[in-house]
């Protein structure tokens, strides 16, 4: 299968409504804002949905950064993963093209594999032994798709809320324990835009095809699907539009920001497009 044959841009366009998109744990899980109250929901969480949706649609094993809830394979760790997925190619000269044949988000994203192995050798020679310590390997896979976070056209509203339980988690049952208090977070409204890109470049070196554009494609729209939590219940959060531009070459027209910048969003999640000449753009309606 060849790899990908012309560069690809596109863009996704979310409404949140009274949902926490992506707390910060290190802020008691407040949505993620600038100092300037422009809401965020960063690439890695975006990468973890889309990692989701694709690990639902795509064939057992086929993922391989998994969440633990969700793991397929049995394996309870990336390097048993890797492992169990790479055997004795481990650290050998056919690692990256395995990897990338074996795991779509390798091929897509690309990963790190960082992998410890046993303990140093003693060094034999006279009054020169060295201490014991971890060996391993470290291959980096540089992928073709990269996605950047999602940033709220406008800044805004965090509201909090005290919450309390009407039962004791702990104990006889006669007193309520510390933990019956807690606050919750949401964004009341946002319209948050991400972009994207695929380098038909890098796809050569991964294996990244046509074929896996169209998956992706295919899968944005829903990517907020079996998404629901306490923090963003069902149809508080919806994806509005895609956008995709194809170039008519692995080059590109243009460059990828002045793309991005042919796309217009207002407050309500209308959309309007610039045209650029030479490029075809195709807007989706979310799921």
């Amino acid at each position: 299968m060849s790899s990908l044959q012309h560069k690809i841009d596109f863009a996704l366009v979310l409404r949140v409504t009274n949902a926490n998109p992506n707390g910060d744990p290190l802020n008691g899980n407040r949505p993620r804002t600038s100092y300037d109250s422009i809401g965020e929901i960063t690439d890695v969480c975006l990468k973890r949905k889309l990692r989701d949706r694709l690990q639902e649609n795509l064939a057992k094993g086929s993922i391989f950064v998994q969440s633990d809830d969700r793991r397929d394979d049995g394996c309870r760790s990336l390097a048993e993963r890797a492992r169990s997925g790479l055997g004795d190619k481990l650290g050998g000269t056919e690692t990256i093209k395995l990897a990338c044949e074996k795991w779509f988000d390798v091929r897509a994203f690309g990963q790190l594999f960082a992998i410890k192995a046993g303990k140093k050798a003693k060094s034999k020679a006279e009054n020169a032994e060295e201490p014991e310590g971890d060996t391993g390997i470290s291959i980096g896979i540089r992928g073709p798709v990269t996605l950047q976070s999602a940033f709220s056209l406008e800044p805004v509203e965090v509201t909090s809320t005290q919450i309390t339980k009407s039962v004791s988690g702990e104990g006889d049952g006669s007193k309520r324990g510390p933990d019956t208090m807690g606050m919750k977070h949401r964004v009341d409204h946002g319209i948050y835009v991400s972009f994207g890109s695929m380098n038909p470049q890098l796809a050569v070196r991964t294996g990244f095809s046509d074929q896996d554009a169209e998956i992706i494609k295919t899968i944005l729209p829903k990517l907020l699907e079996n998404d629901a939590s306490s923090a963003r219940p069902e149809g508080s959060m919806e994806v509005l539009k895609i956008i995709w531009w194809q170039h008519p070459s692995k080059s590109g027209v243009c460059s990828s920001a002045k793309v991005h910048r042919s796309l217009s969003v207002d407050r309500d999640g209308k959309v309007t497009v610039t045209k650029i000449d030479g490029l075809a753009e195709e807007i989706i309606s979310g799921f």
